[in-house]
């Protein structure tokens, strides 16, 4: 098996593509992906007690009222005492500055369901269905200063049916997402994942099928 390949992931929330990563790579015996660290925004986060029972080291470093760039020098350094080989956004409602994202280049990924760059930022779901778009889906990309601009790593596609609801469109984004994460992953820490060298938007993925 390759080396340890450590992961960092940042949550907010209930930590459900946390929890994904955590059974389908942490706990896989044949995996070499290790969840080192788990950090939350708020110290109420129910991801924080999915991390702690699979025995995973966690943080919180919240905004306290303070200006995103001081917030984003502690998180770094928190998470760079982790020594991670790559920093997983799963859920994590903030944007990172280059205080932040300068300590990990190309090292920081982001999930967002769209396919963007349509419906970036929050709410993208609803906005997808309302627009009446035939298509959406999921992206895994390249963390950015600015909102869901980095580039695409892994995108995957859903249809909007006419008979469905809100609800009905968010359970299968919610499905892609379990899906889509977890491979990106895999690809980073097989030496998947390349950037072109004249065009940094263009990225190469190879995955283990492949």
């Amino acid at each position: 098996m390759p080396d340890e390949y450590r992961v960092a992931v940042l949550v907010s929330g209930a930590g459900t593509n946390l929890q994904c990563i955590l059974d389908t790579l942490h706990a896989d015996p044949t995996s070499n992906v290790t969840v080192v660290l788990v950090v939350a925004s708020k110290d109420d986060a129910p991801a924080l007690e999915r991390a702690r029972a699979a025995g995973v080291e966690t943080a919180v470093v919240g905004m306290g009222g303070r200006e995103r760039a001081e917030r984003d020098a502690e998180l770094a350094d928190v998470v760079g005492a982790a020594r991670p080989d790559l920093v997983v956004l799963a859920g994590w409602m903030s944007i990172v500055t280059n205080v932040f994202l300068d300590r990990f280049p190309d090292r920081v990924i982001n999930l967002h369901p769209s396919l963007l760059p349509a419906f970036p930022g929050m709410n993208s779901i609803e906005e997808a269905y309302e627009w009446g778009v035939r298509l959406t889906g999921v992206t895994v990309h390249f963390a950015e200063e600015h909102v869901d601009a980095g580039p695409p790593i892994l995108q995957a596609v859903t249809p909007v049916l006419y008979a469905d609801s809100p609800d009905d469109l968010r359970a299968r984004v919610r499905e892609l997402e379990h899906d889509l994460l977890p491979r990106a992953i895999r690809a980073f820490a097989r030496g998947g994942v390349t950037r072109h060298s004249d065009n940094p938007r263009r990225i190469e993925v190879v995955e283990e099928d492949e």
